[in-house]
This record gives structure tokens, sequence and C-alpha cells, in this order.
């Protein structure tokens, strides 16, 4: 009998590129709701997340006795970590590598944005204004990501080759290879902070990174540094973030992730000074949902052939073993 894959966040095959492939290696099963899931999990040997944000999967996991792998379609798998999946023998791969190169030249694109004052430009030619100004530049700045894993790494590499000093924070202090100057350890973070021009954050979502950057952070941060997180909206304590904006205490922020998603109206980081918002997109360009099928298709002949998967995300720390820290 062929395996039992079920597909969460997808309602038909034309939903994830190539996957009527495997039509013929698996009974589909597709799943865009809880009860759904909770309908398709019993017998199912594996799961391929297509929504990474759903945490339905935690909330049908009692039906997934039979589940032997779990494939999450994102670099972050924090919607995947619950008790249920980390205790139990279920492998866990993501999407890593996907996303590296996107991301960093969003966060080359935001700093650009800051330095030759592109929202001004616009700004004044949509009124017709001629005002000539000053800009900053890049080349010989500091700046700071953390977080060394392979977007971080990434990162690392854009900013260098745009001429920037590069140092990162990660678990334990080491040499940075070719991707930054320096890796030093999480203890010399606020040391660090103060030196920085750009403070970049990637880290992965754990109990050990949530709320990793709050008032003390930011008043570690040089006041004219700008603050850019792509990794998660918990990272942050947000109100804290809006303080150092409004009090001068930082020079700006990129954003591309919220605790709540989507950003509500209401929200006071619209209309919070130097801050650019995007909706969590920094890694999302029009093929990339053909390279996420192609990473998993991948997989899934090792899988059926019974060779090591790659991309396993070791469950106790978060994020996929010698990627980060």
């Amino acid at each position: 009998m062929n395996p039992v894959l079920v597909v969460q966040g997808a309602g038909d095959f034309d939903a994830v590129p190539r996957l009527r492939e495997l039509q013929d290696q698996a009974e589909i099963r597709f799943a865009t709701s809880t009860d759904e899931l909770q309908a398709a999990l019993p017998g199912a040997d594996a799961l391929l997340g297509w929504n990474f944000r759903a945490d339905s999967l935690r909330q049908a996991w009692d039906s997934a006795a039979a589940l032997r792998w779990v494939h999450w379609c994102g670099a972050g798998v924090d919607a995947a970590l619950f008790p249920g999946l980390v205790q139990s023998r279920v492998e866990l791969t993501n999407a890593r590598g996907i996303f590296d190169l996107p991301m960093a030249e969003w966060v080359l694109g935001m700093m650009l944005n800051f330095a030759k004052r592109f929202p001004q430009t616009l700004e004044f030619q949509a009124k017709c204004e001629w005002n000539h100004r000053l800009s900053e530049t890049l080349a010989g700045k500091k700046a700071l990501v953390v977080g060394v894993g392979s977007i971080g790494r990434a990162v690392g590499r854009q900013l260098q080759a745009a001429g920037l000093q590069v140092d990162a924070i990660g678990r334990s202090a080491r040499d940075g290879g070719s991707d930054f100057g320096r890796i030093h350890a999480i203890g010399d973070l606020h040391a660090r902070l103060s030196r920085a021009d750009y403070v970049i954050l990637i880290t992965p979502l754990t109990p050990e990174t949530r709320n990793l950057f709050g008032a003390a952070e930011f008043a570690a941060m040089a006041p004219h540094a700008r603050f850019i997180n792509i990794g998660r909206g918990a990272l942050v304590v947000e109100a804290d973030l809006l303080q150092a904006l409004h009090d001068g205490r930082i020079a700006g922020a990129a954003l591309d992730v919220f605790v709540e998603e989507p950003l509500p109206a209401e929200s006071p980081f619209w209309r919070a000074p130097n801050c650019l918002i995007s909706p969590h997109m920094s890694g999302d360009y029009y093929e990339f949902e053909t390279a996420m099928a192609d990473q998993f298709l991948a997989n899934w002949a090792r899988y059926l052939a019974g060779e090591p998967l790659f991309n396993i995300v070791d469950k106790a720390l978060g994020f996929v073993s010698g990627s980060s820290g």
C-alpha cells in the first residue's frame, strides 16, 4: 500500500506545485481547517505543512498516532514546536535554504531605504517638489546580525558585499568565517549593540529567544542605529520598541514580522516614526512556492527510499542543528 500524505493548508492539487506527481506514490489527503485535519490524520504517514503559520496541527495532534514525518514549509518552525510533536519520535524537517537570499536582499533594501531616504523621495515626488537633500553611505558602516543560521549568514554575505563591517551574535563566540567578521556570544549582546549602526534580528523563536529584545536592548543601541526584524514578532517586546522609536532612543526600524499578523489597522506601528512595515513577505518571491515544492519532493524521494532526510530540525533546539547558534 502507498503511504498516506496529508497536505495541511491546501484544498486541492492545484494549490501545491508538482504535487500531482505523487498521485501514484501516495494516498493524498487535503486539509484547510482543524476539523479537516483531524479527519485526515488517522493512518497518515507524513504531513506536508504548506501553511507554516497555522496551528491546526497542534489542535489535531491526537489524531496523528501513525505519523512518522512532518515537513514544515517555513524556515521558522515555531508553530510546529508544541510539546506533543517535540516529545514524539516524528521527524520534523523545514524549508531551510529557500528564503535565505531573498531575505538578505530585503534587509539590504531596507537599509538602502534608510540611507538613501527613498520614502522621502517618493513623498516629495508625489508633491512635485524639487527638494535637494543629502544621504548616507552604507560602505564602512557596522552591522550586527543576531542569529547565525543560514538566513543570518546570507545577510552577512550580502552586507559585506555592500561594503559593511558585519559581526554576529550566536550562542557561543567563534570565528565568523567568510560570512561575518566575528561571531560573539549571546552574553556579549549589549556590548556589541552599542557599536552597531544596524541591528538585524533573525534568530529562531524558541523559549530562550522569546522577548529577546526589550527596553534594555534598545537602550543599549546607539541613538543613530536602526533595528531590523525578519525573525518573528515575539522575539521583541513590541511596546518597548514603540517607546524607543517615539523617544528617539533608536533612529528607526524596519519590521517584516509582528506578534499579531495581519497587523491590525489600529496598531500604533503604522504611525510610529521612522518605521518601515512589510507584511511578512521578506522571503517571498514569485517562484518561492515552486522552490518549496521542489525541496519537499526531493525529501519525499528520500523518504520512500528509506534514506536519511535533509533539513532535520533538532526539536529540542528549534532549528536545523548546525544552522544556528
